[in-house]
């Protein structure tokens, strides 16, 4: 490429920060038809989200009647409780089914709203052929805007409501949680502190804890995940043009290097691939072994209430659970974080692409090679 000829879009991680990338997806998807649509969604979903931790709270009062009732041996309170357990989680499936067809049609209008503007941005007048002439990131925009756009839609719609739920369950946890833990009173040598919440500090910790080693350990799979991106779509397009010119490939009996190209662009995602692999491998030692953790951690921070005697057996499961909620909230970040990873990777491409097309504007179309005629 000769030092005349411009280039956009070409090194990704010169590009601009998250929060202007997102800028820029917001005021594209507010500018577009679907944007009332995305309003109603966004605030339904609310709603229903709402509905369901209050549901979830009622759940979590009902394991102290239960499990006490399990401790009297009261059989008829036992079955009683049985009742109003079918009651709430009738009402939370209802809820759940609920969100989930939301959550789909948030993807779909999401999508919708997207590759409307990135096909209408690239297809104003000049703008994709200037843009093919410019660099990489023109010459495949075919994957920017089908496959890079709804895999940047379906998983902004999933941590998008995943993280509007977490922070209403935190919320709503964290007061319950702090109610039943009190104060914990305990001894060092001659002296006593008392911690009041400590089962809230507790949950904290633990997924604080989590979240740090997770960024520490995963914080490479942003730069593997849009490499591996990139390295598909060089495939694509190579398998593509091979295709293409097929007929000339037979003609020249040029198979073997045609075989030998597409050989090339396929070590590249293998490689890719295997970078990736590495990375998720490593961070499955944090996630995984907090999860397993996470099954006797609840127990273990409300044991000490437990055996002095301040909760009985049903108030320590209603502890657990609440224990469980907070800190699964807080965990949100731990859980997802190569979701995350994934989801930054792709949102670089597609608002590389879409700065690429608008700054395609300021190319002389003077100084670009014309198209030959048909």
């Amino acid at each position: 490429m000769g030092p005349d000829r411009p280039e956009l879009g070409m090194k990704e991680e010169k590009g601009t920060g998250l929060l202007r990338q997102l800028g820029m997806m917001i005021r594209a998807l507010l500018a577009s038809p679907v944007r009332n649509t995305l309003f109603v969604l966004g605030g339904v979903i609310f709603l229903v989200i709402a509905a369901t931790a209050y549901g979830q709270i009622r759940l979590n009062r009902w394991n102290q009647p239960f499990y006490d009732a399990l401790a009297r041996r009261d059989f008829d309170s036992f079955v009683e409780q049985l009742g109003v357990f079918v009651v709430i989680t009738s009402a939370l499936l209802v809820l759940n089914v609920g969100q989930r067809w939301l959550s789909e049609m948030l993807k779909l209008k999401l999508r919708e709203g997207l590759v409307q503007d990135l096909v209408g941005e690239w297809l104003k007048p000049h703008r994709a052929f200037l843009l093919a002439q410019v660099g990489p990131v023109g010459v495949n925009p075919d994957q920017r805007m089908h496959e890079d756009a709804r895999h940047l839609t379906e998983l902004s719609s999933d941590l998008g409501v995943e993280l509007l739920q977490s922070s209403i369950l935190l919320i709503t946890f964290v007061n319950v949680l702090w109610r039943i833990s009190g104060s914990f009173v305990f001894h060092l040598g001659a002296s006593i502190f008392t911690v009041p919440g400590y089962m809230v500090w507790a949950a904290i910790l633990y997924a604080g804890s989590g979240s740090l080693l997770s960024y520490w350990v995963g914080r490479g799979l942003i730069r593997r995940n849009a490499d591996r991106y990139q390295r598909e779509s060089e495939l694509r397009t190579s398998l593509n043009r091979t295709n293409e010119h097929i007929g000339e490939i037979e003609r020249d009996n040029d198979e073997a290097r045609a075989a030998a190209r597409v050989a090339l662009d396929l070590k590249g995602v293998l490689k890719a691939m295997r970078r990736l692999v590495t990375g998720l491998t490593e961070l499955t030692w944090v996630t995984a072994g907090y999860g397993w953790l996470s099954l006797v951690a609840p127990i273990l921070v409300a044991a000490p209430a437990y055996f002095s005697g301040t909760l009985s057996f049903g108030g320590l499961m209603m502890a657990a659970g609440a224990f469980n909620q907070v800190q699964a909230s807080l965990r949100w970040f731990v859980d997802n974080f190569s979701i995350i990873a994934d989801w930054r990777a792709t949102l670089l491409r597609v608002a590389d692409f879409r700065r690429a097309v608008m700054d395609s504007d300021k190319v002389n179309p003077d100084t670009m090679p014309k198209p030959e005629p048909s």
